[in-house]
């Protein structure tokens, strides 16, 4: 099944929803967005086909990478090769996309395989038809993880940042720590409008990032509490009643699990203590 639905929103934006699978509903579903000659994110290359016909379509000159990932990025480089597009990142983005990477077979399936480009660094600010764009570092889901900040439409481009008030799910190189430094930073911004990656808040949402701030700082603090007292990583899992879906955690190979929180907030303490 292809999923490819275009919304319009306020502002002009256009959101691209897209979704892949073999058979019936996709497993998980990516948006991207464009107004003007600018993209934000380019989606998974199994929708390639689709993805490069709209930006195609939009005339779109310039793309913005939040972070590397494979349903972030993985049809800048045919947009790139096909219309000429210049495309972007943080400085970690460029190094990572510029050769090969291998990604698990669950990823490979979901979104697609992976494709080297060559990025440009993010300029300090960008023009746009909605005016001046700003990119903001936000590492924590990866390491070269960026939102673009359109602060006189109060609008934040999210990337992953975000993806619910709660979560269910932690990557096993995610950092807790640094995600909570980096919604910190957030906080401090002037928005209402959280066009997220997979999980767009329209209003409110300002509101939605001191949620999911409010719950991480929470969840951080019951684990490195019992991890002061002495218990395993399990004995944590199981005091905190949290829950863990076999079914995610087996599919993605260990690498999408509730337990990998547990150990990222451990590993980030850990690593202030000795630091």
């Amino acid at each position: 099944m292809r999923l490819c639905k275009t919304y319009q929103l306020n502002n002009s934006i256009t959101a691209l929803k897209l979704g892949w699978s073999l058979a019936g509903p996709p497993l998980m579903t990516v948006y991207c967005y464009l107004f003007g000659d600018t993209m934000i994110d380019t989606g998974q290359s199994h929708m390639g086909r689709d993805v490069v016909s709209i930006a195609r379509d939009n005339r779109i000159k310039q793309i913005f990478l939040t972070h590397h990932h494979e349903d972030h990025s993985g049809n800048a480089a045919a947009i790139q090769t096909l219309d000429g597009a210049d495309v972007f990142g943080h400085d970690l983005s460029i190094e990572k996309l510029k050769t090969p990477y291998s990604i698990l077979p669950y990823q490979k399936y979901v979104w697609g395989k992976t494709t080297p480009l060559t990025l440009k660094p993010f300029p300090e600010e960008i023009e746009t038809v909605l005016g001046k764009m700003f990119p903001i570092h936000t590492p924590g889901h990866s390491k070269d993880h960026t939102i673009l900040f359109l602060p006189d439409k109060g609008i934040i481009f999210s990337g992953d940042i975000y993806l619910g008030d709660r979560i269910k799910f932690f990557r096993a190189d995610e950092d807790i720590g640094t995600q909570i430094k980096s919604l910190k930073k957030l906080s401090h911004l002037n928005f209402d409008i959280l066009l997220c990656a997979h999980n767009p808040k329209q209003e409110r949402g300002k509101e939605h990032i001191f949620l999911k701030l409010n719950f991480l700082e929470n969840l951080y603090g019951d684990i490195i509490e019992l991890w002061k007292k002495g218990l395993s990583e399990k004995q944590i899992f199981s005091s905190l009643k949290l829950k863990e879906s076999h079914l995610v955690k087996y599919f993605c190979f260990g690498n999408v699990s509730m337990m990998n929180g547990v150990r990222s907030a451990i590993r980030h303490y850990n690593f202030i203590q000795t630091s």
